[in-house]
Formats: structure tokens, C-alpha cells, sequence
């Protein structure tokens, strides 16, 4: 039956398959193996931790748009899986997880490593971060059982679903020569949209002379008709910090993140007295895309438009909700715009005219809290400089990955990648440079769950999806202590990720989070660490950075070509503040 397994992913064209082996999981490392030997296209990254393995495959997902996929073996391989999937669940990536088990007649006898309900219940334990969770208890059940899982998987709201197969089912012949489904067909995503809702919408900004749009992290496959149609309205639009890659920051439209560690440009944009609607996309409206619950976004103009009914049920003040396949929506509300373009509003010409004459002076340096640190020259380097030298040093076709911690709040506020002429950031391309969008963006980010260390693993996986782009991750030295050991596997596997390590001698949110707060000043201190030695002691290559001068000094050519990890150990300065003031507001006023 693994084999069966293994004819699936190959079905669905899915390169890695990312784990540790182990008894329990071994018959469908051996299917993997036979198939290699056939000359089939799935093959197998060893992750040197199984939460690691989960992480890479959420890079891999988000990178290539196909459903990740981890495996562990039973028990504590198991159980190494849980932050991970739960990670997956919280930001909706596609992914399947297969675990192992003992042999069925052996349930309940204190087998080595078992994790069923006559265990430690992984069943239990994944149940609530799955979107489908089942055990294969008959090898007749593994065909359905998988297609219904990789259903759940894909269809909004997505995440990641769990199949626990033990190992005789594993090892049981398969009862036909080849997949009964074609799985592509069934998972191809449904473009039905109201057809009723579209023209509700679209009668009520025929009203409006100012519409805002939020746009949100899922609407990677939407935002070139999102754009069109905020071209076309004059609309001015902010992002959800997970929308930020999806977008040009030197876009004229554009006026900066709203949420954790947004810019005050995006609530005037929203709190602006001539808006009529506030149209929301593709947003989850959790804590940090929406600024802590910020009423400048949820209020009574909010029009919210999504695919997923839970999402929607987090907005009850919103004037209307859509419901419907993103795309869709905006392809025909684009359509229906140009067939009533005769009858245009002259004030909202007039409005698209003007922004496209602000698009010669737009400057999105303009956005930011401390324009002077972002250009500063001083020692210790200080991140908000840090930022401003990745986005413009890296290629137009950086995937860049940030931390949870402070690494995400400066990526959030001050990375603004230069030459991104086009939504998505990945169609400024120079000649020989891969031509394949993502709809992940150029700037990858955990929001709700938020664990550390996501991006270490999450980077490894972007660079086996897609092996013609630099992929830069963004991480703190805590991150960095918790799980650098996966820098090993892009050894092994020749990717090129550069690492670079904000170095502040300190679990930095929790520093300043505390300082802000009034709070004790405890549990956040560091010891210093070399961390260019740890990635030289693990095969790869390392530069330590203490100014901009040596960001300057750096190849940056040689070291997007060179088939490997480097790490960047960055000194920072530690004094910096992080721009994390909704954090600190929900915490205090527990809102």
C-alpha cells in the first residue's frame, strides 16, 4: 500500500516528501526508494527534527502552491510534529502529514513508540490542528481515506490533515495496479462565485467616491485582478503584514501594512473620513491583521471578501460579506468595471488620474517610523539599516522568510525590495532568472501561531521548491539556538539559503516587550555565540557583519550562486525598539 501512496504524490507532481525515518514509517521510505529506482520524480529530504521536517514542508507548499508533505515515524516522532502541523493549521498551508504506527495486533500490548488510543494518542493530540485526521486501520481504506483528506486539505478553510498508518497496512500488497482517482482533477480549485453578490457589491461602489482596499495573505492567486481593480477604482490600498510580499512597495497605490508592526500611513488610510468602504480580501482578521482589533478596519464600511466562512464569521459589524472564490470575484467585478467604463464617475477618474501622476513622486521611504536608522551608517549595525541593505543588495527574485520575534516585526515595517515592478515581486526578472511566480510573494511571515524558528526549516523547503531563487531568512539568535541545526540540510542538499542572524545577545521581543510593559526584567539574556562558527561547523558558509561597511563588502553575486547555505551573523544593535506597540496594547488591556 505505500507504493499506492507513493503513485498519488506522484500523481500530484510532488517533488519531497520531508522527514526522519524510523520502523514504523520504513515500508513507505522503501516505496519512496523503488520509485527513485523506476525514475519517478518524488524523493525524500531527512530533516534533522521532526518539527523541522513540517516547517519545510509549509516553505514548500507556500513556494510551489502543491501540498506539503511530512513523515515521521510513531510515538515521539510523532509527537515532534505537533507545533509544526499546528503552525500549518493557524496560517491555512496545505499539507499532509503521514505518521507511522505499530502493527494493529500489537495495539494496546505497550508496543515500543506506540501513539494510537491504546498509547500516548497522537490521534488526539493532532485532532484539533488537522483538517482531516484518521487512522488507516484496513488497507482498503488508505485510497479514499487520502482522497478525502487531500480534499479537506485544499479547500478553504485549508490546512494541514493527518493519515496514521501502521505498518503492516503500510507493507499490505495494494489490491490494483494503479491509483483508481485522478487526484489533480479533484483537487483543482472551484471558481464559483455569486453572481448575486457581485452585482450587490458592485451597485454599492457605484456610489462611492472613496473605496480602501485591505489586502490579506490569502489572496496570493487573486492579486493580479485585486490590483486591476484597484487601478482602475483609484482605489488606494493597505496590506495584512502575511499580504505584504504580495505586493511592490513602490506601488502608488500602496500605503504600508495595518496590523503588528504596521505604519501609521495604513490606519489614516483606513480611519480617512471620505472612505465609503473598506473592502477586506482574503484576510483572517485575527490579532495581527487587524492591528489588535483596531475599529479604524472593523467597523460598519468593512465590506469583508473571502473563501472561508470562519474568517468571515470574525467581522459581524462588516456591511456585507462575500463569499467565493477570490479570483473569481475580481476578474468579474475587472469585467464588469470596463462595461460600464462610459458611464465612469468623473470624480473617480479624476481620483485614478491623480494617482497616477503620485506614482512619479511616490517614495515608500515616506512610510516608515525612522527613515534616519534606515539609511544610518552606524556601529553596531542597526536593523532598521539591516533591512533597508537586504532589499536592495538581493536579486528582484529573493524569497525572503522572517521569524516570529523581532525579526518579523523590522521585515514587516522596513524590508522594501527595490525593482518589484509587479504584484507578487517575482515578475522583475532578469534574463536567465526563473520566470515562475509564487503566489507565496517575496516576504513569507507566520501570523496567529507564530513559533519560533518556523523560517529556519520554512526556507530550506522554499529553496528544494524552487532552486532558481535566493531564499533569505530572516531569524533571531534564539530562533537560531532552538533549531540552526537544519542549516545541515541545506548542506546535504546543496540549497542555497542564506541565514542571517539578527545577534542581539537576547530573546529581543521579550526584552523590549517587558521594558515597554513595565514588566520584570528577566528570562531574555543570551550567552554571546559565534553563530559563523556553528554554520561553518555544520558545512556551511558564514560572514560576521558588524557594520554597513561589511554588508557592503559582501558578494552577494557568489553567495546566490554558490550551491549551499551561508549564515550571516549580524551584530545588531541592541537598543533598537521593534515597532510592536499592538502587541503591547493586547497584552496589557487584554482586549
Amino acid at each position: 500500500m505505500a507504493d499506492l501512496l507513493v503513485a498519488y504524490l506522484e500523481q500530484l507532481e510532488i517533488d519531497y516528501v520531508f522527514g526522519i525515518p524510523g520502523g514504523a514509517i520504513e515500508p513507505l521510505y522503501n516505496a519512496i526508494a523503488r520509485n527513485q529506482r523506476r525514475g519517478g520524480r518524488l524523493s525524500h529530504i531527512v530533516a534533522r527534527h521532526e518539527a523541522g521536517a513540517a516547517f519545510m514542508a509549509d516553505g514548500y507548499a507556500r513556494e510551489t502552491g502543491k501540498i506539503g508533505v511530512c513523515v515521521s515515524t510513531s510515538g515521539p516522532g510523532a509527537t515532534n510534529l505537533i507545533t509544526a502541523v499546528a503552525t500549518s493549521y493557524a496560517n491555512g498551508v496545505p499539507m499532509l502529514v503521514i505518521t507511522g504506527q505499530p502493527a494493529l495486533p500489537s495495539f494496546g500490548k505497550h508496543t515500543l513508540q506506540e501513539s494510537t488510543c491504546t498509547g500516548i494518542d497522537v490521534m488526539g493530540m493532532l485532532r484539533p490542528c488537522t483538517r482531516y485526521n484518521s487512522l488507516v486501520s484496513h488497507p482498503l481504506q488508505l485510497e479514499w481515506k487520502l482522497l478525502t483528506a487531500l480534499q479537506h486539505a485544499t479547500r478553504a478553510p485549508r490546512g494541514p490533515v493527518h493519515l496514521s498508518v501502521p505498518v503492516d497496512v503500510f507493507r499490505a500488497p495494494s489490491m490494483q495496479s494503479a491509483p483508481a482517482y485522478d487526484l489533480p482533477s479533484l483537487l483543482r480549485p472551484s471558481a464559483l462565485v455569486d453572481s448575486q453578490a457581485v452585482e450587490t457589491l458592485r451597485t454599492m461602489m457605484a456610489s462611492c467616491r472613496n473605496v480602501v482596499l485591505l489586502i490579506g495573505g490569502d489572496c496570493g492567486d487573486a492579486i493580479h485582478p485585486i490590483l486591476q481593480f484597484a487601478a482602475l477604482k483609484g482605489a488606494t490600498f493597505v496590506t495584512t503584514p502575511d499580504g505584504k510580499g504580495l505586493v511592490s512597495p513602490q506601488h502608488p497605490l500602496y500605503r504600508g501594512v495595518f496590523g503588528f508592526a504596521g505604519h501609521a500611513s495604513a490606519e489614516a488610510a483606513l480611519r480617512d473620513p471620505s472612505v465609503d468602504l473598506i473592502l477586506a480580501v482574503g484576510a483572517s482578521m485575527g490579532e495581527w491583521n487587524t492591528g489588535g482589533w483596531n475599529d479604524s478596519l472593523l467597523n460598519e464600511r468593512l465590506v469583508h471578501i473571502d473563501e472561508s466562512e470562519e474568517h468571515l464569521a470574525r467581522t459581524p459589524m462588516a456591511r456585507f460579506h462575500m463569499r467565493g472564490n477570490l479570483r473569481t470575484i475580481f476578474d468579474c467585478l475587472v469585467e464588469r468595471i470596463h462595461a460600464h467604463r462610459q458611464q465612469a464617475d468623473v470624480t473617480v477618474e479624476r481620483r485614478r488620474a491623480a494617482r497616477e501622476q503620485a506614482a512619479l513622486t511616490w517614495e515608500p521611504e515616506s512610510l516608515l517610523d525612522a527613515p534616519a536608522a534606515f539609511h544610518s551608517d552606524a556601529t553596531p549595525i542597526k536593523p532598521q539599516r539591516l533591512m533597508y541593505d537586504l532589499g536592495r543588495l538581493f536579486p528582484p527574485t529573493t524569497r525572503y522568510l522572517a521569524d516570529a520575534g523581532n525579526s518579523v516585526a523590522w521585515a514587516t515595517h522596513y524590508l522594501q525590495p527595490r525593482d518589484r515592478r509587479m504584484a507578487g515581486g517575482d515578475r522583475a526578472q532578469q534574463p536567465g532568472q526563473d520566470q515562475r511566480a509564487s503566489a507565496g510573494g517575496w516576504l513569507r511571515l507566520t501570523t496567529h501561531f507564530a513559533p519560533m524558528a518556523w523560517a529556519i526549516g520554512a526556507a530550506v523547503g522554499t529553496a528544494a521548491g524552487n532552486q532558481n531563487a535566493p531564499v533569505v531568512c530572516i531569524t533571531g539568535d534564539g530562533s537560531m539556538l532552538m533549531s540552526g541545526q537544519e542549516i545541515s540540510v541545506a548542506v546535504a542538499e546543496q540549497l542555497c539559503v542564506v541565514f542571517v542572524v539578527l545577534n542581539d545577545r537576547a530573546l529581543g521581543m521579550v526584552k523590549h516587550g517587558q521594558r515597554l510593559g513595565g514588566a520584570e526584567q528577566i528570562g531574555y539574556a543570551l550567552p554571546p555565540t559565534d553563530f559563523a562558527m556553528l554554520a561553518r561547523a555544520l558545512g556551511g558558509r558564514a560572514h560576521t557583519i558588524h557594520s554597513p561597511e561589511d554588508m557592503a563588502a559582501l558578494d552577494i553575486k557568489a553567495i546566490c550562486n554558490y550551491p549551499g547555505p551561508t549564515l550571516l551573523d549580524v551584530h545588531i544593535d541592541p537598543e533598537e525598539v521593534p515597532p510592536m506597540n499592538s502587541r503591547l496594547r493586547v497584552l496589557q488591556e487584554g482586549v
